[in-house]
């Protein structure tokens, strides 16, 4: 049976949402939303679908099983808390674009949210569902990594924009955050320096000092200063059985054995293999709809909404440590 499925927020972000979704043979989308009259008229035309002013009028006359929160707004997540509740409230799974809020409360009322009603909250951490990430996983599953000893990760895009002194950490580092947490589990204390790139008024460049809460150590550089056409992510990490090194979020994966010369590659095909990053959404929204196919329970969901706000904590508790120049507890921060 095709999953019934609408868009909410047809900007950059859920056109490319909705041109996945009508791809994918177990979707039938039914309908999209925007506010935007002129993004409005734009989509239904593009999409041959109905496009409706608000999501009440589009749930009154849809059922929609899965819908995706492609709204953006302050720090790109202020404008995701009504509707991803609504949603849920009214029998839908949601795929939530990242960062799940620019609001600690507010993402864990989506959180419980999604929990109370037994529905899936997803989030769009698009950078862990590539092929590389996946085989590095599997290394570490398969004990070739062994007890985790550091991880450093590193993330920089052109981003000119001006919005509140933090955009950069709490709108870019959901995806670098997740990564780290992907591979090393929960983080249990954060320290962050920052700076304010040339002709910046925000805090457009960071440090930040990690503590896992099971005893490994790690690193994650930020910027929004660089230009593009450089790589733009590497993540390497380290345990007793080995290193892997994640060059360019999904060009290649190197596994490093402990004691062993030879090492093992994944490189990234040129042909039948990733060729943009949009392709991290194509990956990401497709194993959401296999996993919603297969009726995988809520909690078990990949990349799910309490990934989504745990990340959202520890940049908090890098913002805390900026603000007042001290090493924060994301126990702290919320409890969970």
């Amino acid at each position: 049976m095709p999953i019934n499925t609408a868009v909410i927020g047809m900007g950059p972000i859920g056109n490319r949402h909705a041109a996945i979704y009508k791809k994918n043979p177990k979707i039938n989308l039914v309908g999209l939303c925007e506010k935007d009259p002129s993004r409005n008229q734009k989509a239904a035309s593009q999409f041959n679908l109905p496009c409706y002013a608000s999501i009440e009028e589009m749930f009154s006359k849809e059922e929609i099983h899965l819908c995706s929160v492609t709204t953006g707004g302050y720090e790109y997540g202020s404008d995701h808390f009504e509707p991803t509740i609504f949603a849920l409230t009214n029998g839908s799974h949601v795929l939530c674009e990242k960062p799940i809020s620019n609001s600690i409360e507010k993402a864990f009322e989506m959180v419980q949210t999604a929990e109370r009603y037994n529905k899936i909250l997803a989030v769009n951490l698009n950078h862990r569902f590539t092929p590389a990430a996946r085989i590095a996983k599997q290394w570490q599953l398969d004990n070739r990594i062994g007890t985790p000893l550091f991880i450093n990760m590193s993330i920089w895009i052109h981003n000119p924009n001006e919005s509140s002194p933090f955009f950069h950490i709490k709108a870019l580092h959901p995806h670098s955050v997740d990564i780290m947490r992907h591979f090393f589990g929960d983080i249990e204390q954060v320290h962050c320096f920052a700076m304010k790139g040339p002709n910046r008024k925000i805090w457009s460049n960071a440090q930040f000092n990690i503590k896992f809460k099971e005893g490994a150590v790690g690193s994650l550089t930020g910027s929004y200063d660089i230009q593009r056409g450089h790589p733009m992510e590497r993540c390497e990490f380290a345990g007793i059985n080995g290193r892997v090194v994640i060059d360019d979020m999904y060009r290649e994966a190197t596994l490093y054995p402990a004691g062993d010369l030879v090492k093992s590659v994944y490189t990234n095909p040129i042909f039948g293999g990733m060729e943009s990053f949009t392709d991290t959404f194509v990956n990401r929204i497709n194993h959401l709809v296999d996993e919603i196919d297969r009726n995988v329970a809520p909690k078990d969901i990949d990349g799910s909404g309490l990934d989504g706000l745990k990340a959202q904590v520890a940049l908090e508790a890098a913002v805390q440590s900026i603000m007042h120049e001290k090493v924060v507890r994301t126990d702290d921060i919320l409890k969970i």
